[in-house]
């Protein structure tokens, strides 16, 4: 099975960012858009796993005390290289120390913490293929100006499991943790 630890999104936001993908995609225009109920903000990464080392994430991060965190959506952007648009993520302090100490407890049951700066965002589309890259630079075109999203606050983080379809992966929640003071 393949494995991340994500924060949901709040109905609210969904709700925003489904408007601005519908004003925004076209039935030809090479981008696979994200369903809305994929959309999540990642804090590790895990691939595949065993059932042995799922037990032991899940019996750890139940026991992961943290209060509950303000989210913040920034500006929409662009991975050029991998082909993905996004809803960037402000890396408020309670965010930061929430994706550390699950990365900390990951690295307990084994799961190699990630070696790229944790850059919290929600991929709205990505290219079909390798002309996306034309698809991208017409998106970027088309954004006039930044949109403003509403703050939450998560309540809660999820371990979802990755599972592939022709369409491009399909999320499904496999356990809850909530964030408690």
């Amino acid at each position: 099975m393949r494995l991340f630890i994500g924060i949901p999104l709040s109905s609210i936001v969904i709700d925003e960012l489904a408007a601005l993908s519908v004003r925004l995609q076209s039935a030809d225009d090479g981008l696979r858009w994200s369903l809305p109920e994929s959309w999540h903000i990642t804090l590790q990464f895990l691939g595949n796993t065993t059932d042995d080392r799922r037990t032991c994430l899940t019996a750890r991060l139940r026991d992961l005390r943290h209060a509950p965190i303000p989210i913040e959506l920034e500006d929409l952007g662009f991975f050029d290289g991998a082909g993905v648009f996004f809803a960037g993520v402000t890396l408020l302090p309670g965010l930061v120390s929430l994706q550390q100490t699950v990365a900390a407890v990951t690295l307990l049951c084994g799961f190699a913490p990630e070696t790229r700066p944790y850059h919290p965002h929600i991929t709205l589309a990505r290219t079909r293929n390798k002309t996306g890259a034309r698809a991208l630079r017409t998106l970027k075109a088309h954004l006039r100006r930044q949109p403003t999203f509403t703050r939450f606050t998560a309540h809660e983080f999820l371990l979802y499991e990755s599972l592939p379809t022709p369409f491009g992966s399909r999320y499904e929640v496999r356990d809850r943790f909530p964030l408690i003071p």
